[in-house]
C-alpha cells in the first residue's frame, strides 16, 4: 500500500491538549499545590509545539490550496480553528500577566479571527453539502469551544462585557449543535474508527462553559455553575460506557481529542473544589491534576514514538475523491484534503 504524508489541521490538537494541561497546572498553582513556574514551562512548550506545527503545516506542498481544501472539508474543517484558539489562550495565560496591554491586543485580535471563522463555518454548513452522517463532535470546535474559550480569555484580560457576549455566543451554539451532534450519534451509523476518539469531546462543552462562567463571575459557584455541573457529570459518566470502544482503537493522531477535553474537566473540577472546599478537597485536586497529566503525558509519549517511526502522519491514498460520494471509506486514519465525503454506512468489520 502506498502512503502520503501530510499534516492535517487536527494535528493542532497536540498544542490544544498542551494548553489544556498548562491550564491544569496553573489552576493548581493558584491553590499553592504546585509552583507557578511548572505551568509557565508548559505554556512555553505549548508555544514551541504550536509554532512548529504552524510552520510545517504552511510549508507543506499545496500551500494555500491545502488550507482552502481543509476549510471546506467535511471531516477536517472544524479543526482549522485550533490554529487560532491555542495562541489566544497562550496570550491570555502567558503574555497577559507580564505585558497586560500586549496580551489584551493579541487576545482581541484572535477573538475577532475566531468569531469570523465561526460565522464562516456556520454559513458553510448551511451552504455546503454536509449530510447528517458526516457530522462528528469535532464540530463543537469553531463556535462552541471558540466562543467559550474566547469568553474566558476576554474575562482574563479584563473585558467582562465582551466575555459575556462571547459566552452567549458559545452556549447558544452548544445548545443547537449539541442537539444535532448527539442526535446523529444516537440515531446515525457509528463513526468511522479514525473519528471515534472525537467522542471524548462530548465532555468538554460543560467544563469549558463552567470555566468561562467562573472567570466572568470571580469564581463564585452559583446556580448556573450547578446547572452546568449536572450536564457535565452526565457526559463524563456516559464516557464509561465507551471505554471498551476506546480500548479497541489503535493509537492514532485522533487520540489528542482526549487531551484538552479531559484537561477541561480537570480544570472545572479544580475550580469547583477551590470554590467549595469540601472535606478532602486538596486530595481531590491532586487526583484531577495527576490524572490529566498522566493521560496527556502518555499520549504525548506515544505520539513521539509514532513520529520517530514516521507513522503519525501516514495516510492511505486510496480514499474517495470529492466526486465519489458513494464509495466506502475504508481508511483507518483521517482522510487527506482530497477526500470529500464519509460513507453513508459504516465500514464492514473485519
Amino acid at each position: 500500500m502506498s502512503f502520503q504524508r501530510r499534516i492535517p489541521p487536527n494535528a493542532f490538537g497536540m498544542a490544544f491538549g498542551l494548553i489544556g494541561l498548562s491550564g491544569c497546572w496553573l489552576t493548581a498553582a493558584t491553590a499553592a499545590l504546585v509552583p507557578h513556574w511548572a505551568g509557565t514551562g508548559l505554556l512555553a512548550l505549548t508555544a514551541v509545539v504550536w509554532l512548529a506545527l504552524l510552520v510545517a503545516y504552511c510549508a507543506q506542498p499545496g500551500g494555500t490550496r491545502t488550507i482552502g481544501a481543509d476549510l471546506v472539508h467535511p471531516v477536517l474543517a472544524p479543526f482549522v480553528t485550533l490554529m487560532a484558539i491555542t495562541p489566544m489562550r497562550l496570550a491570555a495565560l502567558g503574555l497577559r500577566p507580564y505585558a497586560p496591554s500586549a496580551g489584551r491586543v493579541v487576545v482581541d485580535a484572535l477573538v475577532v479571527v475566531l468569531v469570523l471563522h465561526g460565522c464562516w463555518f456556520t454559513g458553510q454548513l448551511i451552504y455546503g453539502d454536509y449530510p447528517l452522517h458526516q457530522i462528528h463532535p469535532g464540530y463543537f470546535l469553531p463556535t462552541v469551544a471558540g466562543g467559550l474559550l474566547a469568553a474566558t480569555s476576554a474575562a482574563e484580560v479584563g473585558q467582562r462585557g465582551l466575555g459575556l457576549a462571547l459566552f452567549g455566543y458559545g452556549v447558544l451554539c452548544w445548545i443547537i449543535l449539541g442537539s444535532i451532534i448527539l442526535g446523529r450519534l444516537i440515531t446515525g451509523p457509528p463513526l468511522p474508527q479514525a473519528l471515534q476518539p472525537t467522542l471524548a469531546i462530548e465532555v468538554a462543552p460543560a467544563a469549558v462553559a463552567t470555566t468561562a462562567w467562573l472567570s466572568l463571575h470571580d469564581g463564585r459557584i452559583d446556580v448556573v455553575t450547578q446547572l452546568l455541573a449536572g450536564y457535565g457529570v452526565l457526559m463524563v459518566l456516559a464516557q464509561l460506557r465507551l471505554v471498551p470502544l476506546f480500548r479497541r482503537l489503535p493509537f492514532q493522531l485522533g487520540f489528542w481529542s482526549f487531551t484538552f477535553s479531559w484537561a477541561a474537566v480537570a480544570i472545572a473540577a479544580q475550580q469547583w473544589l477551590q470554590g467549595t472546599r469540601p472535606p478532602g478537597y486538596v486530595a481531590w485536586e491532586w487526583l484531577a491534576l495527576v490524572s490529566a497529566t498522566v493521560l496527556i503525558g502518555g499520549i504525548g509519549i506515544r505520539t513521539v514514538v509514532a513520529l520517530v517511526r514516521k507513522q503519525l502522519f501516514a495516510t492511505p491514498q486510496h480514499l474517495p475523491h470529492p466526486d465519489e460520494k458513494d464509495q466506502p471509506w475504508t481508511a483507518s486514519t483521517l482522510p487527506s484534503a482530497s477526500a470529500r465525503a464519509l460513507p453513508t454506512s459504516p465500514p464492514a468489520s473485519t
